[in-house]
């Protein structure tokens, strides 16, 4: 094998017999942007298995053996029985052909509940691709989360290169009906009322949860049962009762949700009971809390500054969900560590035709900021009760994956479906299929206001060119999780493999697209670290035997250097 070293510490690293194509114009770190004048708006990379000129570098990729495998899995793939099984591994679309291969990128968020809460079905669904493991707080109690919280760290503790994190959901300030004994049947045009008055029940009032619903509901609002399920136009209020007529009717269960369209409540985003919960997941290092009905920053600096007082390290994902949320969207993804698209109440408090242009500009939002974006609610309802999606919910999964989120999530269809492993699985295929078609299109950084941030952009940015040129996965060592992070945001067609010295940073990372990471002590000897991660992988199956990989060192915090040093190799993976 024989080397060749650029004056900037990028190197190549070629088999004996290869041409040595010229890299000068990747010479100096100081212009890194040099060889993509030409195409300074946008570089643009077709998916994998494609034969294209790049500047004066030409690449030719053999053909690799089919190798479809999960995140939490990718060792059994020839095993899996996909809902949307095809014995061809090419398709065509169009002119362009794509072909299932690789590791999904988009990560899977499963609820827990009474469906999936054993030990069996916890192993399966991270078997069949969960990649985070949400507690709805709004169900349940503290020792059955509990319960949840010790076999995922089960599984965890067996595994170094799988991983699923745990996210704790706050329940908020929920607005909900009272018990009835039975289901009130409302009929359109029905007059029908809701009191503030505790343990009423009759066929044409019940009680709400909330003291100020009165003053929080006008005279022509419509009130939202179950996210828009059934419809209630405001009439006329009392000091105690809100009078409606029924708009849009059908049963009225125990303990149902309640929206007024285009407004939130003036409940406190972070209730008591909330609280209690925040302190349980503290108590059990979860690695995400997901926050509920956020309507401005202050809400989140609240949050991080008890979380720091309690020597707690876990990340703040915001739900948007609510209407007021909307005009503080800058500075609430700002302080923030991750979003959350909650569209349920979303579409209840807001015109359901903007739902799609928020999912939108949400996702886009947290991309230009670097921070994880979870799409929810509703992905795969229909499979609650049926072994089958519809075609529009296929779409939608479809669609998020194209936006460029992080992550889709599962609600009912794993807490209480009864088809949960399936609902994974249609998941895992859909996304998978999706970004085997997708083109990779990335722009480079803007120069930013530190030298150091921007240097680090460029280097993910050309990391990821180069890996996307070379058709070759991307491995990065990192402590603080910077790097991969950063390449995560330029999304590269191939996996990045993120090894890890730190438990945390391993879970953490199970959240960002493309990044699959792998928890390893580093040696003081950084070709040693390399090696063995190198032998790792291949053992696995994760890579090939004369395969070529880039590996990425770069950051201000060096691992086994004494400055900060940005370094690229593409090596070839012998032993």
């Amino acid at each position: 094998m024989k080397t060749f070293d650029i004056s900037s510490r990028i190197s190549f690293l070629l088999k004996p017999g290869d041409s040595g194509a010229s890299f000068d114009s990747l010479s100096s770190v100081r212009n890194l942007n040099a060889p993509f004048q030409a195409q300074r708006d946008r570089v643009a990379f077709p998916n994998k298995h494609r034969a294209f000129p790049v500047l004066s570098m030409k690449v030719t990729k053999d053909s690799e053996m089919r190798r479809t495998a999960l995140h939490n899995d990718p060792f059994s793939a020839d095993n899996i029985v996909y809902p949307f099984d095809n014995p061809y591994d090419h398709h065509h679309m169009g002119k362009m052909r794509v072909r299932l291969s690789g590791l999904r990128k988009t990560k899977i968020v499963c609820t827990i509940g009474p469906s999936t809460s054993t030990r069996e079905m916890i192993w399966k669904l991270a078997e069949s691709g969960m990649n985070v493991a949400r507690l709805n707080m709004s169900h349940g109690d503290h020792n059955s989360h509990q319960k949840t919280i010790d076999l995922v760290k089960e599984y965890n503790a067996q595994f170094p290169d799988k991983v699923v994190a745990i996210m704790l959901d706050t329940k908020g300030p929920e607005v909900r009906s009272g018990d009835v004994p039975q289901p009130i049947t409302l009929k359109e045009g029905q007059e029908f009322n809701f009191t503030i008055k505790r343990g009423v029940s009759t066929e044409d009032t019940v009680s709400v949860n909330y003291d100020d619903f009165i003053n929080d509901v006008e005279v022509g609002d419509i009130l939202l049962v179950d996210g828009g399920m059934m419809s209630l136009a405001v009439k006329e209020k009392t000091s105690d009762v809100v009078k409606c007529i029924v708009v849009d009717g059908g049963e009225l269960k125990s303990r149902r949700h309640l929206n007024v369209r285009g407004k939130s409540a003036t409940l406190p985003s972070i209730t008591d009971k909330d609280w209690e919960d925040i302190k349980f997941g503290v108590d059990n290092q979860v690695d995400f809390y997901a926050v509920s009905f956020v309507k401005d920053a202050n809400v989140v600096l609240e949050l991080k500054d008890y979380l720091k007082r309690s020597n707690a390290d876990i990340h703040v994902i915001v739900k948007i969900e609510s209407a007021d949320s909307i005009p503080n969207l800058e500075s609430i993804i700002d302080a923030s560590d991750g979003a959350m698209v909650a569209r349920g109440d979303l579409g209840a408090e807001l015109p359901i035709e903007d739902v799609p242009l928020l999912q939108e500009d949400i996702i886009r939002r947290c991309c230009s900021v670097h921070k994880p974006v979870i799409v929810a609610t509703n992905m795969l309802e229909s499979m609650i009760d049926h072994p089958t999606p519809t075609r529009a919910e296929v779409s939608d999964i479809a669609i998020a994956v194209r936006g460029s989120a992080d992550a889709v999530m599962l609600s009912g269809e794993t807490a209480h479906g009864k088809y949960p492993l399936k609902a994974v699985n249609v998941m895992h295929t859909v996304a998978l299929r999706t970004e085997s078609s997708l083109f990779t299109s990335i722009v480079p950084p803007l120069q930013c206001s530190t030298p150091n941030s921007y240097m680090g952009e460029m280097f993910a940015f050309h990391a990821t060119t180069m890996a996307n040129t070379l058709d070759t996965p991307i491995i990065v060592f990192t402590r603080t999780g910077s790097m991969a992070i950063l390449l995560s945001h330029y999304r590269p067609s191939s996996t990045i493999f993120a090894f890890t010295n730190d438990e945390r940073m391993k879970q953490r990372l199970a959240l960002y697209r493309g990044i699959l990471p792998i928890y390893m002590q580093f040696s003081d000897d950084a070709e040693e670290t390399f090696s063995r991660a190198l032998k790792l992988l291949l053992e696995k199956g994760m890579v090939k035997k004369w395969q070529h990989v880039t590996l990425v060192q770069s950051g201000v915090h060096s691992i086994w250097r004494h400055e900060s040093t940005h370094h690229i190799q593409v090596r070839e993976v012998t032993n």
